[in-house]
């Protein structure tokens, strides 16, 4: 028996709410199907000297069954344009693609207490 999904539009702006909430700022950087569309989730983290690391979570089956959010990419910082390239061929490959994107602190805790 599956769980009920939200709505992929109405999760995407709950991610924005709830990084603003705390403290933080979100914007979608590309929008697919409203209903049922994958979400990814880029978390910004400044780094310091205007250095900022990104880092790609997507929501992935876990071997319990559930499905919880997995790091699926980080950014190089030697090589931005790579992660900028991989976004771009995900979103080529699903136009019912998400991409979130997160400035938040503690991005990956943030993440990871979204369950």
């Amino acid at each position: 028996m599956t769980t009920p999904r939200l709505p992929t539009a109405v999760e995407a702006s709950a991610l924005i709410r709830l990084a603003e909430t705390a403290g933080g700022f979100g914007m979608v950087l590309s929008k697919g199907d409203p209903d049922s569309g994958t979400l990814l989730i880029v978390i910004l983290d400044n780094q310091g000297f205007g250095q900022t690391c990104a880092r790609l979570f997507e929501r992935l089956p876990r071997p319990d069954g559930t499905r919880g959010w997995t790091l699926a990419k980080a950014q190089d910082p030697e090589n931005k344009m790579e992660f900028e390239a991989y976004l771009a061929r995900r979103k080529s490959q699903d136009r019912d693609l998400w991409i979130i994107e997160l400035t938040v602190a503690e991005g990956e805790q943030f993440i990871r207490n979204l369950g």
